[in-house]
């Protein structure tokens, strides 16, 4: 069974240099300022959500509170302390980062779409926040599923009307931070459909600056899926950072994902 710790490994990885990027593939993986953010507590939310059949909105309210100092953005804290069901319409990669383990758990794409356009709308109602989830949660679900990179690729450009084309050098010119699932999505599929395996795909993402931990775990979880698993070494060293209930969801969800 392929597992769902590539955007985990993604969001650590990226911590150290959200806000200090580094335009290059060389640099080390892991340090002691590694760390998981809201990127990973929000993902296994939605693992949650799924394995459990909660309301996303619930499992994301519930999650924020077990890790309240992981590093969410200023709306969805103010969102998750309100006590209100409302979304505030973010276009936010938010909703993107979350979303991936929906691509891995569902059987058919057309339950990945519905299911990733309900995690994204309880807060990320918003157009592009909704397509920035769909995109990403189908285009895991198509490397799970064995489709070549280049279908990948023609899928997404012609569903949700991102550009991919734009090769890594040019976008690590003059790529700078970018909240926007619209303005960071497309950048870390095009991380992944430019990679040779899982390491490399992550060097990729952080390599071309802007949001590193969100794109990273968007790549990641890319990767994963298609690379079929993440090295030995590297999982073993991300699974340092998790505390004990982390890991716990993390096997129960790997019992009950679809392959």
């Amino acid at each position: 069974m392929r597992k769902m710790l590539g955007a985990v490994v993604g969001d650590i990885i990226g911590s150290v240099y959200e806000f200090a990027n580094i335009k290059s593939k060389d640099f080390p993986l892991f340090s002691s300022r590694s760390r998981f953010t809201d990127d990973t507590v929000l993902t296994m939310a939605t693992m949650d959500a799924l394995i459990h059949k909660l309301p996303f909105g619930e499992a994301y309210r519930a999650w924020f509170q077990r890790y309240p100092q992981a590093g969410y953005g200023r709306s969805f804290k103010a969102w998750a302390e309100s006590g209100q069901n409302e979304p505030y319409n973010s276009w936010g990669n938010g909703s993107a980062m979350r979303v991936s383990p929906i691509g891995f758990y569902y059987k058919t794409l057309d339950e990945v779409l519905a299911a990733a356009k309900q995690s994204a709308e309880v807060t990320h109602s918003h157009p592009e926040g909704i397509k920035g989830a769909q995109a990403t949660a189908a285009a895991v679900f198509l490397a799970k599923h064995g489709e070549t990179k280049s279908k990948l690729k023609e899928t997404v450009e012609q569903e949700f009307g991102y550009n991919l084309n734009e090769p890594l050098a040019k976008i690590r010119k003059g790529y700078t931070f970018d909240v926007s699932c619209q303005g960071s999505v497309p950048q870390a599929i095009r991380a992944f459909l430019e990679s040779e395996n899982f390491e490399d795909a992550i060097r990729n993402a952080i390599s071309i600056g802007g949001d590193s931990d969100t794109i990273a775990c968007i790549t990641g979880a890319l990767a994963e899926a298609y690379y079929g698993h993440v090295p030995e070494e590297i999982k073993k060293q991300a699974l340092t950072y998790l505390d004990d209930p982390l890991q716990a969801l993390l096997n129960s969800f790997y019992e009950v994902a679809q392959d």
